[in-house]
């Protein structure tokens, strides 16, 4: 599912004209998609008070087509306009031949009669602006939508619905303008927007749904980022044949582990286990060993020595430059730290003729990468590096927000110029390739903003490595995978209190339950 600029979108709607699928039919079908949507959003419609704010652009059609539909199936529609042409509108005068109520903003000029239909509303739906230039909600428009917030706040009962994306959103951007509602649910009209996936306009959708409005398939051939979904994860998931060994499902060498991050090794190797790795093998610093052991059982070890208790010693690197090649891919990373010693045996390890696998690259790994100079045209072969926005600004020298205004761009970017694959996690995490793909997840879960849940990422990425997944498809995998996870926990127990640890068990689940929905 390809995600589109606004730009993008009216190229889609122009092709899809070009080839005999004029506008009227695709306001057409949006309009019934909208409307069913309703019906599936409320059940039972018979009855049902819906406002309809009608603006007076394409959005404002969608919003007449759905109106028509919603009041044949039996729902009180009452339209109200805003600057909107009526004068050979076809849709508005479908509306009119079935005695659809309605008011025309200029009309109502103290917004007496809004206000009435608002407090008896069981739906607001929001048909005001779509993805055109987006101005400051003002005036007339900007009265309104506070009305409708405010009786939302003192109705919690009252649903808002819009359709493409809540009036004043930037479709690119994400940016909200103040009176923006906060939307119960959003159904974007043919693809989602790029501005549907950043903040802070993605905290004002509710529930997103993508409707199929007819555009054909094959027009958006060219465009480069897009939404990774079940149906695109399903296709890339390693296959498990009957007849396979602990060999066919990949060898995956860890090294992780410090005095003061033990947690952060086994949240690793338990990750990549999870997924179906063949044989993880954790290098943790020697002392470090017992302690694990007890807890991860079914992993295997090589023990490093160390420069003092649980920090790697430089020594450790030509002794796991030999071990290297019997693995099909490295996690090199999480919890190491950045003792001067563990900085110098990532240098060795990494830098001194180390033999080319798979690698991921993720917390005090990045960290020491960071302060190495030009570190990326030193980097030996393919790998997956996997910052937080903090970590990013590290890397790339920008402060924190400024990543987080775009993060697309920064995560794109940097793939480009490091020549890697780049997972910049967060809400929406963006999964960014070397020749320019993009691939969006749509998980939001405050639930996963607590500390170890990146080690399982990092470990469910190189694990899928591991079995012989591409860079970018693997980290598309398991980003997919590690949200899924995190939805299955929060639908159980809520996202208060979630931990890394309750992901582990959920990712099988996740893996069967994709495999599953194909049936």
């Amino acid at each position: 599912m390809k995600i589109v600029t606004a730009k993008q979108m009216l190229e889609l709607e122009r092709r899809s004209a070009d080839i005999g699928l004029p506008p009227e039919v695709l306001m057409e079908n949006a309009g019934l998609a909208v409307a069913k949507g309703v019906g599936e959003f409320l059940g039972n419609i018979i009855g049902r008070s819906i406002l309809v704010l009608v603006g007076p652009g394409n959005n404002g059609g969608d919003g007449l087509v759905a109106a028509r539909h919603l009041h044949d199936w039996g729902a009180k529609v009452h339209l109200y306009l805003i600057k909107r042409k009526t004068q050979s509108d076809k849709n508005f005068a479908l509306d009119m031949e079935r005695g659809i109520a309605w008011t025309d903003a200029a009309g109502d000029l103290d917004l007496s009669i809004f206000d009435e239909v608002l407090s008896s509303a069981d739906m607001v739906i929001d048909a005001l602006f779509g993805t055109g230039k987006i101005r400051p909600l003002e005036g007339t428009v900007k009265q309104m939508l506070e009305r409708v917030s405010a009786a939302k706040e003192s109705r919690p009962g009252l649903n808002i619905l819009a359709i493409d994306l809540p009036s004043g959103l930037d479709a690119d951007t994400g940016a909200a303008d103040p009176a923006c509602l906060f939307a119960d649910l959003t159904i974007t009209l043919g693809y989602p927007k790029v501005g549907l996936f950043k903040f802070p306009g993605a905290a004002r959708l509710g529930w997103l749904e993508i409707a199929d409005i007819g555009i054909p398939s094959g027009l958006d051939e060219g465009i480069n980022t897009e939404l990774i979904t079940s149906e695109s994860i399903r296709t890339l998931l390693p296959p498990r044949p009957l007849d396979a060994n602990k060999g066919s499902f990949g060898r995956l060498l860890v090294v992780a582990g410090s005095i003061n991050y033990i947690g952060a090794a086994y949240l690793a190797c338990e990750g990549a286990m999870r997924v179906g790795t063949g044989l993880v093998t954790l290098a943790t610093p020697k002392s470090l060993q017992p302690v694990l052991a007890g807890k991860l059982v079914e992993t295997t070890y090589i023990p490093l020595p160390e420069s003092e208790p649980g920090v790697i010693n430089k020594e450790a690197a030509p002794l796991l430059r030999e071990q290297l090649a019997g693995y099909d891919a490295m996690l090199l990373g999480c919890g190491l730290g950045q003792h001067p010693a563990t900085v110098q045996f990532l240098r060795e390890l990494l830098f001194d003729g180390s033999p080319v696998i798979p690698l991921v690259v993720d917390a005090d790994g990045l960290n020491i990468l960071s302060q190495i100079p030009q570190w990326w045209q030193m980097l030996p072969g393919k790998a997956v590096l996997t910052p937080h926005p903090g970590e990013m600004s590290r890397l790339v020298g920008n402060p924190v927000a400024e990543i987080q205004k775009d993060r697309l761009e920064a995560a794109l970017k940097a793939a480009i110029e490091w020549k890697q694959t780049v997972v910049l996690k967060g809400a929406h995490t963006v999964v960014a390739s070397s020749d320019g793909q993009v691939r969006i997840s749509g998980a939001a879960n405050p639930g996963l903003a607590s500390a170890g849940t990146g080690d399982v990422l990092s470990g469910v990425i190189a694990g899928l490595m591991a079995q012989g997944l591409s860079p970018f498809d693997a980290a598309s995998c398991g980003v997919y995978l590690h949200a899924m996870a995190g939805d299955l926990v929060r639908a159980e127990i809520g996202d208060t209190g979630m931990v890394a640890g309750d992901l582990l068990p959920r990712l099988p689940l996740a893996i069967k339950r994709i495999n599953s929905s194909w049936t």
